[in-house]
């Protein structure tokens, strides 16, 4: 079997976002053992000059589902969270989730070489699926995905490094 862009992106999108919803999950549990309102952990920032949680989750969904989502229609406008709650999120992930899983192997291969154009107020950027995916989707999903769970831990979540890799793909 040949390695395929499905392989190169759903099945990472389908493994971190199983794990976030883990973490999500670890962090709501955290709050109620520790009396921690989430709404807290909602606007919580590791550094003032960056984006709060919700953002980084929000864009953990969007640069997943939204990705797959921007390879098929061709345009791809980044996220704008809606004042997300805590569930909210969790719910976010669990919809990304299931879209992910319904997409075929054929249908995400069968994107190679179409266009997609990113586009952020004037500025417009050309990618073919593939590089769009591969060189801004993917690092942007990770980044958010490891934000967010820092975030989480900066909140005293007690999570590790298999928290945030969920279920490895093991040879059966």
């Amino acid at each position: 079997m040949a390695f395929s862009l499905y392989d190169a992106t759903v099945a990472n999108y389908l493994q971190i976002l199983g794990a976030a919803s883990g973490f999500l999950d670890k962090g709501l549990a955290h709050c109620k053992e520790k009396g921690i309102d989430p709404a807290e952990v909602v606007e919580t920032r590791i550094a003032p000059d960056m984006l709060p949680f919700r953002f980084q989750v929000v864009s953990l969904a969007h640069h997943s589902r939204g990705a797959m989502q921007a390879a098929k229609n061709g345009v791809f406008v980044p996220p704008a969270p809606k004042g997300e709650d805590y569930a909210a999120l969790q719910a976010l992930v669990t919809a990304a989730r299931d879209e992910l899983s319904a997409l075929t192997r054929e249908e995400v291969n069968a994107l190679l070489g179409r266009d997609v154009m990113f586009k952020l107020g004037e500025r417009t950027l050309p990618f073919t699926a593939e590089g769009f995916l591969m060189s801004f989707s993917l690092p942007n999903f990770f980044f958010h995905a490891t934000t967010a769970y820092a975030i989480l831990r900066h909140k005293g979540v007690p999570l590790g490094k298999r928290d945030f890799m969920g279920r490895l793909n093991l040879k059966t």
